[in-house]
Parts: C-alpha cells; sequence; structure tokens
C-alpha cells in the first residue's frame, strides 16, 4: 500500500525513505523516487504510483518529497555522495550539472522502455546536453502573477490586463499597497526566474547559447533599481519577509497574507488554495514597454534516472507510465503542470477540475504568442540561483547599492561558468 502525503511529509523532514537496497522481497526491483512539491502532489502521485506497482509486481518505488529548496540541496548532497536516488524530479537549471557531471543516465539506452515520440519537440530538446538525452519532461508549465482574488477586487485596482507592461505592473502594485495596506506583491528582486523574464521582455537572455551571460551589470543595475526602488515605497515586501522564502508558498508572503500577489509557476500556485481565503487567479507576466513578451513555455519538471542505478529499465519504464500513461493522467492533473504528452493532455484536459481547470485555460490563452522554450542553462546556473538572491538580499537590507551587488553578482558569475 502506498504511504500516505502526511507520513511521507515527515519522511521527508527525517531524511527521505529511501531504498536502501537493490531488491525487495520476493525478488522485486526497488527504485527509489524522489520529488519536490506540495501534499496535495505528494497524494496524486502515490496514487499514480499505486496503479504502476499493479501493472509491474516484480517493481517496488520508493518515495521521499520536500519543498523544492530542501529537495535540492539533499539532491546535490545524495549526488556527490554517490548516493543519487534511481528516479529524479529535476529543474531545467540542474539538468546541465548533472548530466556533466556524469550523475544522469543516457535514456536512449533505454528507448524501447521509455517512449517519447508523444512529447512536443520543443519541450523535449530542453533536456539534451550536447545532442545526448539524459531527462523527460513531465509537464509544460509557465510563470504567472498569482493573486488573492478577493483581496484585489475589494482594492477596486483594475484587474491585469493580458497585455500588460511592467510599468503597469508597478503602479498596480503601488496602488495595492496604497488601499489594502499590505504590499501589492512579494519583491522579485530576488528571484532569477522573475529576472529572466524581465530581460527577456527586453529582448536579452539569461544564457548565451554557448553558456556565457546574455546580460552586463547595467542590466541587472536596472532590474534591482526598480525592484528596490519598489520595496522602499512598501509596494512589495520588505527584507524581513523576502528572506524567508525557501521555495514553498506556505512561506511566501501571499502565502503568509502578508501581500496581495506573487510570482510563481503555474502548478505550484495550487497550493495558495488551502492558503488564501479568498481564492486566486492567474495573470500573465508583464511585458517589455515596447510589448515583447519575457514569459514562455517550460518544462515544469523532468525526470531523470540515475547513471548508477541497478535497475535502467525499470526507472525508464516508471519514468514512461508517469509521461505516457493516460490513466496515471488522470490522477496526476495538473500538479506538475499541463502533460507534456500530446494524447495524455487531450484525453486529460476535458476532466480537468477546479485549480487544474484554472491552469489549463491559463495556458490555452498564452497559446501561439509565447517564444520556444531557451535550452538548459550551464550548470553553473543551479548555484547561481543562490547568489543571485544572496546579492539581492544586499540591496534589500540596504548593505549595498544595486550597483553594487549587480558588479558583484556578474563577476561571481563569470567565475562560475568558466569553472
Amino acid at each position: 500500500m502506498r504511504a500516505s502525503a502526511a507520513a511521507l511529509a515527515l519522511c521527508a523532514v527525517l531524511a527521505g525513505c529511501s531504498g536502501g537496497g537493490d531488491t525487495a522481497g520476493g525478488g522485486k526491483a526497488v527504485l527509489r523516487y524522489t520529488w519536490w512539491g506540495n501534499p496535495d502532489r505528494a497524494d496524486r502521485t502515490e496514487r499514480a504510483l499505486a496503479l504502476f506497482e499493479k501493472a509491474h509486481p516484480d517493481i517496488d518505488v520508493q518515495t521521499s518529497f520536500s519543498g523544492y529548496d530542501a529537495y535540492k540541496q539533499k539532491l546535490a548532497t545524495q549526488a556527490a555522495g554517490g548516493d543519487a536516488p534511481d528516479v529524479m524530479q529535476l529543474d531545467y537549471r540542474q539538468i546541465d550539472q548533472y548530466a556533466s557531471g556524469g550523475v544522469l543516465l543516457d535514456l536512449a539506452a533505454e528507448q524501447d522502455a521509455l517512449r517519447t515520440s508523444g512529447i512536443e519537440p520543443g519541450l523535449l530538446a530542453t533536456g539534451r546536453v550536447d545532442g545526448t538525452q539524459y531527462a523527460v519532461p513531465q509537464g509544460r508549465g509557465t510563470e504567472t502573477l498569482v493573486y488573492d482574488v478577493a483581496a484585489w477586487k475589494e482594492s477596486g485596482v483594475p484587474l491585469p490586463a493580458a497585455d500588460w507592461t511592467w510599468d503597469e505592473w508597478a503602479d498596480a502594485m503601488r496602488l495595492l499597497a496604497e488601499r489594502t495596506g499590505r504590499p501589492g506583491a512579494t519583491d522579485p528582486g530576488q528571484s532569477e526566474d522573475v529576472f529572466e523574464m524581465w530581460l527577456r521582455g527586453q529582448g536579452k537572455s539569461l544564457y548565451t547559447e554557448d553558456g556565457g551571460l546574455g546580460f552586463t551589470a547595467d542590466d541587472l543595475t536596472r532590474w534591482w533599481t526598480f525592484t528596490d526602488g519598489l520595496r522602499r515605497e512598501g509596494a512589495v515586501s520588505p527584507a524581513e519577509q523576502t528572506t524567508q522564502l525557501d521555495g514553498s508558498v506556505e512561506n511566501t508572503p501571499l502565502g503568509r497574507g502578508k501581500a496581495i500577489a506573487d510570482f510563481n509557476w503555474d502548478a505550484p500556485a495550487s497550493g495558495y488554495l488551502t492558503l488564501v481565503a479568498g481564492g486566486v487567479a492567474l495573470a500573465t507576466v508583464p511585458s517589455g514597454a515596447d510589448g515583447t513578451p519575457g514569459q514562455y513555455f517550460k518544462p515544469s519538471m523532468f525526470l531523470g534516472v540515475s547513471a548508477g542505478t541497478a535497475h535502467p529499465e525499470e526507472a525508464a519504464r516508471l519514468i514512461d507510465f508517469m509521461v505516457n500513461d493516460v490513466e496515471a493522467g488522470k490522477i496526476l492533473g495538473a500538479t506538475r503542470s499541463i502533460p507534456v504528452n500530446e494524447s495524455v493532455r487531450e484525453e486529460t484536459e476535458p476532466r480537468l477540475t477546479e485549480f487544474d481547470r484554472t491552469i489549463a485555460a491559463f495556458q490555452t490563452s498564452l497559446e501561439g504568442t509565447l517564444d520556444d522554450p531557451p535550452q538548459a542553462p550551464p550548470s553553473g546556473d543551479n548555484a547561481l540561483q543562490t547568489t543571485f538572491a544572496r546579492d539581492y538580499d544586499q540591496v534589500s537590507y540596504e548593505r549595498m547599492s544595486p550597483r553594487e551587488a549587480a558588479e558583484d553578482y556578474v563577476t561571481e558569475a563569470k567565475a562560475e561558468l568558466r569553472s
């Protein structure tokens, strides 16, 4: 019987439910499978895995999950110690790091067990490094502004327009703060993800095709001057709230009732439903001043296999099931955003309910308006996400100017990318 979500949460806190061996009683192959997410995602994942184990009685799947930041740190420790789980959920910022480090299996070797023909080619390509498929996308997501519907409507501030700009977003945040007594949004200055959206709206990119920085210290100074100015005005969250962010929705200002909105990816936004009494809705990411969109469809997450797994075929079959099985898709819904397998998507979208339907409708509204996702970032980016937030902390606590922090970040980033 699959473990409950509550038991899994406890397991994650107590260092995870790892397999501890290659076979279980009766000669079953044991696969350790880990992911990040909220309890809703965990519950649905467990129910899908129960179907997998029923269809594959020779395989025992042992699981663990946690919030993103804790998951990222633990996976890095496991990988460094040669103990990576058999099947692991990955962000696209982690793929190059783990592929180049020899942690991930070349999935082409298991193409009989893992089908990829039903996945959108542009999304599938983001799991490749130097032409080798190291990971398979599990969902198609996009960045969004999640907002407290009741609080926003009660303020009288016009609701977000589909084609609003960053200046219009900033004006809305100021008005929300003025009329509600709460910051309009979480300060986005600490988020590399949101910075990337802003950069793309300026016609630039986070990285070049050869893995170098796609922006300058001047660009980053402009971004941090913009966000720091809003913080000083009280339009976005203060430093003491922003520095509590840990990758979970529970510890965001929106989740704690301290702000009206938050930039987040669409699938994790479901976690706000139990935290925001007034309900939540999704809005597009603001565009550049000339209307250039910065938003894009991105694989919400990937699945990869450890290069050291004792059961590569079984691990590939598990990924195949999670990505391509229609019944699994019905259970998982949009908890990892919209399915990447087009057949599964067509079969499951009409059956989506509640917030899953909201996510699907939001993505449908963006069809044909967004560019293909960029290639997976270079391996140094995983560490640079932490550096980015750390340097902005210096700005938000007024220990460094936006210019000083930007120059510090660019210097460190260039060194990290060369190493």
